[in-house]
């Protein structure tokens, strides 16, 4: 019997994600079917079920997007992926204990990732290494906003060891001070509107998840030849310059893997297992799947320098 969390409706995901239980289907050709062990909690697996994007999205859905697991059924091709961990991506949703996904996009771990580690290697770093590869920071000085977010402190880190010129990143705390300092990133408060502006106007290039008020800050203060990389909405607010936009990138990862090859997409998890550090990331904090409600529940907690994560081990 599998347990899943599902939503038939759009709307806020505390209501609308019903627990539901049901006999998995007969394996498809070419899938594997994945036991979970965990699952984070990330903006990108609850924004979709308000309906902000339910114009490619056919109801009922599945949530959460990323995790590891243990593969328990496989086809012959792929037998030896059998009781190896791996990141079930590309197929149903995470938020279920067993997930069935396309063998081919299967993401085996290395004995050396843990497990909440290896839970989060998709969504943050995909997402920074992709943006990273496309807008070079090399001799750019870089400034990223959200900075206590995981994908935040990844871009940061490796844009040092890609040679940037400088690095600034804003928050709306100083939980991450340290952090940053570690890697001599500049760190501004999101309350301090004339450092922000300072710093957009020398910016090169600027990494956004937050928009809002905050987006329309760094825009209005940009040079014109600078680009401005928006790949989130966390403030849940659009923006609208006062001025002439610089070149402004809407980045989404779905757009990207549309356009690359199953070799490329294994070699792109080959380069980011070796520099995916667990001290860069969130400290993981563990709710069993039943108290799912909680954990959403600490994700929104303004301030947080943990990750809350579904566990069904």
């Amino acid at each position: 019997m599998n347990s899943a969390l599902c939503y038939r409706q759009f709307g806020i995901p505390e209501d609308v994600l019903k627990l539901e239980l049901s006999n998995k289907d007969l394996l498809k050709e070419d899938y594997i079917r994945v036991q979970m062990l965990y699952a984070p909690i990330n903006a990108s697996d609850l924004i979709p079920i308000t309906g902000a994007y339910q114009h490619r999205i056919i109801l009922p859905q599945i949530a959460g997007y990323e995790g590891v697991g243990e593969v328990i059924e496989a086809p012959l091709t792929y037998r030896h992926l059998i009781g190896k961990r791996v990141l079930p991506l590309r197929g149903e949703g995470t938020w279920q204990h067993f997930v069935d996904s396309p063998a081919k996009y299967a993401i085996e771990v290395p004995d050396s990732i843990d497990d909440t580690i290896a839970a989060r290697a998709y969504i943050n770093p995909v997402a920074a290494w992709l943006m990273l590869k496309h807008y070079s920071p090399q001799g750019k000085h870089i400034l990223v906003t959200a900075g206590g977010a995981d994908c935040a402190k990844l871009l940061c880190k490796w844009a040092v060891n890609l040679q940037v010129l400088f690095v600034t990143v804003i928050c709306r705390s100083d939980n991450h001070v340290q952090f940053y300092n570690k890697y001599g990133v500049k760190n501004i408060n999101q309350n301090d509107t004339e450092a922000i502006e300072y710093f957009a106007a020398h910016a090169d290039i600027v990494f956004d998840a937050v928009g809002g008020e905050l987006a329309e800050t760094i825009l209005n203060h940009m040079s014109d030849s600078s680009e401005f990389v928006s790949y989130g909405l966390l403030s849940g607010d659009f923006f609208q310059p006062k001025k002439r936009l610089p070149k402004v990138h809407w980045f989404h990862i779905r757009h990207y893997l549309n356009l690359i090859s199953q070799n490329q997409w294994l070699k792109m998890f080959d380069d980011i297992w070796p520099i995916l550090d667990a001290n860069d990331l969130n400290i993981a904090s563990l709710f069993e799947f039943p108290d799912w409600q909680e954990a959403i529940k600490t994700y929104r907690q303004p301030h947080r320098n943990n990750k809350p994560l579904l566990t069904f081990v």
